[in-house]
């Protein structure tokens, strides 16, 4: 069974810059693809950045070259490096495990920015 634990939410101004990490239970980490979504009130679920098995990355536009997604294979942990933080990017953030087509997801955990 899958667990993921989202830590490193919390709140900062803009321009300030927080890491996520999803730690992953379970054997089938490095063969999942890993995602980070993100849900801001009275929007819907949408996808910040993700990596693939192989590395392979994928930015939202809203986010290139701001953030920063990675993962460790060793520790079952990928993480979301935060930077140049916008009002805008508050929301709560999940953490999304990808394989065969199941999804698992965490808890999440929120961001806030203020201006």
């Amino acid at each position: 069974q899958v667990q993921l634990v989202e830590s490193g939410g919390g709140s900062v101004q803009a321009g300030g810059s927080l890491r996520l990490s999803c730690a992953a239970s379970g054997s089938i980490f490095s063969i999942s693809t890993m995602g980070w979504y993100r849900q801001a009130p009275g929007k819907q679920r949408e996808l910040a950045a993700a990596i693939t098995r192989g590395g392979t990355t994928n930015y939202a536009d809203s986010v290139k070259g701001r953030f920063t997604i990675s993962r460790d294979n060793a520790k079952n942990t990928v993480y979301l490096q935060m930077n140049s933080l916008k009002p805008e990017d508050t929301a709560v953030y999940y953490c999304n495990q990808e394989f065969l087509r199941v999804n698992y997801w965490g808890q999440g955990t929120q961001v806030t920015v203020s201006s």
